[in-house]
């Protein structure tokens, strides 16, 4: 036995070596059996999929793996492959990044968070919702991983007001299970502080009110990178998954012209606020947030500990003193980015793109041409005084962002895993794979669509728990386009439900990084997460099922199978006759 766990031991020191020699032999059988583009194909698929789901290699290595084995194996010439990893795409993903640099740069993000919790005041469901609604907001603009590194501090600060110091709470917890180690170790004088100030309370009373009080810390926690994995969803730039939904409709799709900044908010925008909503009365109901007191004032010990709560948010908020100017130009930039990106191309009003010839101006031009301002504009006020006094100080010139603080801040390994995830959906479409794989998932046909959006959310919210989301997506996208045509479904139908249930990790601490920066505080258990994230992803699916058959429907005309679905497909789409398929709202 000794011998057998000192070997499993080394071999989980090479695992990921093994794993790298390994995958590679294990699927050789494919090239022989299947014939010889979709072979290869599958191959090289197979082969990164493994690759990304173990992390054998780094993600954004694997993603490169199409330019040494596409051209080599001849599935595509790199001419073809190269491309793909700098397409329009990933220069609005680029553009919301550098903007969300230059937000974090001036501390704007910190301002925006410390206002909203100082109006949605503290008691701790209103404080819950007031972290949810902040951690959202800011993760559809700065990366989820960011939003949650912010506001995890800013979490343990007012915790720290509302329930004195943690360790002291946990001590509370434990010492009241054992009253005579506790007197003897010294550390009731917590507790028998809190009983001069309330003769009446016995140490059950304070046992309790102390294990309710390490219940709210723990909803405090949780709440915030699930709120901010359901805040990326809600716009194209706010998560990778998204942006590998629109390039990948481009690739399959070139006349499909539905999905932009303006229509994909106007679709996850309440979707978000719907899954929000729910989220935050399973959150507060399970960590003891909702009760008599969310609405009626009660003039306790509790009452005084978030008057002192309160205070700690206004003085934070004060510290940051007035708006400054570079503040201000940033907060312009932002709304303006915003608002040029939703009014581009809405599709229920005609947007400000008509100005322009068709089909040149895209979202990416709309982004780098306001994120470019940010380079040279100046961060203090400009005045006119200082060109004519000689007195005044020589200060250099600086603008709102360098260069520098720029590439530093900005994931380039994200960018390259979505060109990776493109190059893999060109390679896929251009050898016929993603046809032989439709032509297999014919006996779905029989599946309800609107039962098939559910398992199709269901089986990407369970995959992505345990890999990346983005590599999640890039893997499946691809087949589920497929299976939309085979079926005679509107392709969106089915692409965009996987696509957001894919952002819907919320049981592990692996399954993203918001959820690990959470779990490395030490206050969280695994089983905290499982018992959280199981009921979140039961009311994500249900979200996503209701929002699709509903104003999904009517925004992007889901009713019928659209013009600009492959016309390579059109034989194999006859064979299954859309009114043999049941109507989309057939299971709500």
């Amino acid at each position: 036995e000794m011998k057998l766990s000192a070997v499993s031991k080394k071999l989980w020191c090479v695992h990921k070596q093994l794993l790298l020699l390994l995958a590679p032999l294990v699927f050789l059988p494919l090239l022989f059996t299947l014939p010889e583009k979709e072979g290869k194909c599958l191959y090289v698929i197979l082969l990164m999929a493994t690759f990304w789901c173990t992390e054998a290699l780094p993600l954004a290595v694997t993603a490169m793996l199409p330019v040494c084995l596409f051209p080599t194996l001849g599935i595509l010439p790199a001419k073809k492959v190269c491309p793909q990893y700098f397409i329009e795409t990933n220069f609005l993903f680029l553009s919301g990044l550098i903007m969300a640099s230059s937000i974090e740069e001036w501390g704007l993000h910190q301002r925006i968070a410390l206002k909203v919790l100082s109006i949605v005041g503290v008691k701790p469901a209103w404080l819950i919702l007031g972290m949810m609604l902040t951690s959202s907001f800011l993760s559809m603009w700065l990366s989820n991983t960011a939003t949650t590194a912010m506001m995890l501090p800013i979490a343990s600060a007012i915790l720290e007001s509302l329930f004195g110091d943690l360790e002291t709470l946990k001590q509370k917890c434990q010492s009241l299970d054992d009253p005579e180690s506790s007197l003897i170790n010294g550390t009731l004088c917590a507790v028998t502080e809190f009983l001069k100030t309330n003769e009446t309370n016995t140490a059950e009373e304070i046992k309790s009110e102390a294990q309710y009080q390490m219940k709210v810390w723990k909803g405090f926690l949780i709440c915030i990178p699930y709120a901010a994995s359901i805040g990326g969803t809600a716009t194209l730039t706010g998560t990778a998954p998204n942006l590998i939904l629109i390039g990948q409709l481009k690739s399959y799709f070139p006349d499909c012209d539905l999905i932009n900044f303006g229509s994909w908010f106007a679709f996850a925008f309440p979707l978000m606020l719907l899954f929000l909503f729910l989220g935050w009365l399973w959150i507060s109901f399970l960590y003891g947030g909702l009760n008599s007191r969310l609405c009626f004032k009660k003039h306790d010990c509790r009452a005084q500990a978030e008057a002192k709560a309160k205070a700690l948010i206004i003085e934070d908020y004060k510290k940051l003193g007035p708006i400054n100017f570079a503040e201000g130009a940033i907060s312009f930039f932002f709304v303006l980015f915003a608002v040029l990106l939703f009014t581009r191309d809405p599709k229920f009003v005609t947007g400000w793109s008509v100005f322009f010839k068709k089909g040149y101006v895209s979202d990416a031009v709309t982004g780098v041409i306001i994120v470019s301002i940010l380079f040279f504009f100046p961060s203090q006020k400009p005045s006119l005084r200082w060109w004519f006094d000689p007195q005044a100080a020589n200060t250099p010139y600086v603008p709102l962002l360098s260069w520098k603080k720029a590439q530093d801040s900005v994931p380039w390994n994200i960018i390259m895993l979505l060109g990776g995830g493109f190059a893999m959906a060109k390679a896929c479409e251009e050898s016929g794979l993603a046809s032989w794989i439709g032509g297999h998932l014919q006996p779905l046909a029989e599946v309800p669509p609107a039962a098939a959006v559910m398992l199709i959310t269901a089986f990407l919210a369970c995959f992505t728990e345990f890999a990346s989301n983005t590599a999640t997506i890039i893997i499946f996208l691809p087949v589920i386009a497929e299976l939309a045509m085979r079926v005679s479904v509107n392709p969106l139908y089915f692409m965009i439900p996987a696509t957001v249930g894919c952002s819907y990790a919320f049981m592990l601490p692996v399954s993203t990084p918001p959820n690990s920066i959470a779990f490395a505080s030490g206050h969280l258990m695994v089983k905290d997460m499982v018992k959280t994230g199981f009921v979140m992803n039961i009311l994500g699916i249900l979200s996503v099922s209701l929002a699709m058959n509903t104003w999904g429907v009517a925004m992007f005309n889901l009713h019928s199978y659209p013009e600009w679905a492959h016309p390579v497909n059109k034989t194999a789409i006859a064979l299954v006759p859309f009114s043999s398929v049941p109507p989309l709202n057939a299971t709500l």
